[in-house]
């Protein structure tokens, strides 16, 4: 992210590439990931300048630690999200066990990248939760795909947090005002190709905050698997490349603990979410001001 754009980078053993900087008189390279999943510009070439960062030839990379991250997919058509998907978390919040998907949406204004701070809208809200998530990337167009059909439509996966206010999601019986506020939808650091993850269903997924280990599960505990979801989402619309899919969180959120043991998220908290195979994605909590919006598109 430069200011209020984005660029594209490749994570590379020797740094992060930095494809507008390295790209000289290659034109027609992608420009952003959305390019990447999208098919538009020379991935053949990207894939030569891949090759010459990590072959040590001079080109322009960046220390890890020195990049600013936008959210991993920063332009999707559809973001959806899958309520109570994980077997554990339905038992800790006592919710009935759901006879469909369960899917709500957020906004392009939630996404937010790694190492960013979410903005806490602390003058309508207090009960905020953390909710790490595997989130499905779609990279073929899925129109009623099976589930034995619906990884082939799968670009790859990333870590996500389905950050949430829980005073404003239980508000009322829609859960758009807690789920959508600036920042709300942290994705990264890395989109990570479907054939890097392989089985999907077989992940570590952890939270922390302030150091302390609040979330550890595997993806295994889905009662709808990443097919399943896609599968079922496409019976109802046609999924595009680049929309993405949260699909779900595990047991161990606060929302879930007896009331007296609830200690909501606060300004100045920092949040780490880890997923196997896709990365860590750590941000810090703020709060909202006039003007400071996420770093979605």
């Amino acid at each position: 992210q430069r200011g209020g754009s984005f660029s594209l980078g490749v994570k590379t053993s020797k740094g992060v590439l930095d494809v507008a900087a390295a790209k000289g008189k290659k034109n027609g390279l992608p420009a952003t990931t959305d390019d990447v999943i999208r098919g538009i510009g020379d991935v053949n070439a990207l894939r030569g300048l891949v090759a010459d960062a990590e072959s040590g030839k001079k080109t322009a990379l960046i220390p890890e630690s020195d990049v600013r991250f936008g959210p991993a997919v920063t332009h999707p058509q559809k973001i959806l999200m899958m309520g109570l998907n994980y077997r554990k978390h339905i038992a800790e919040v006592k919710a009935p066990m759901p006879t469909s998907p369960t899917f709500f949406s957020k906004f392009n204004n939630a996404l937010s990248g790694h190492g960013g701070t979410v903005p806490l809208p602390t003058k309508v809200a207090t009960k905020f939760d953390y909710e790490t998530e595997l989130v499905v990337v779609v990279g073929r167009r899925a129109q009623d795909v099976s589930s034995a059909d619906a990884l082939s439509h799968v670009f790859g996966y990333a870590t996500g947090n389905d950050f949430t206010a829980r005073d404003l999601q239980n508000k009322t019986s829609q859960w758009l005002l807690g789920k959508t506020p600036d920042g709300f939808g942290v994705l990264g650091p890395w989109l990570v190709t479907a054939d890097l993850v392989g089985d999907p269903q077989n992940l570590t997924i952890e939270t922390w905050v302030n150091g302390k280990q609040v979330q550890g599960s595997n993806t295994s505990d889905m009662i709808y698997s990443c097919a399943d979801l896609l599968s079922y989402a496409s019976q109802h619309m046609t999924l595009e490349p680049g929309d993405i899919i949260y699909t779900g969180t595990p047991e161990g959120v606060i929302f879930g603990k007896p009331p007296e043991q609830q200690v909501w998220l606060k300004p100045g908290d920092k949040v780490v979410s880890q997923i196997q195979k896709t990365g860590r994605l750590a941000f810090d909590l703020g709060v909202r001001s006039a003007g400071l919006a996420g770093s979605g598109g």
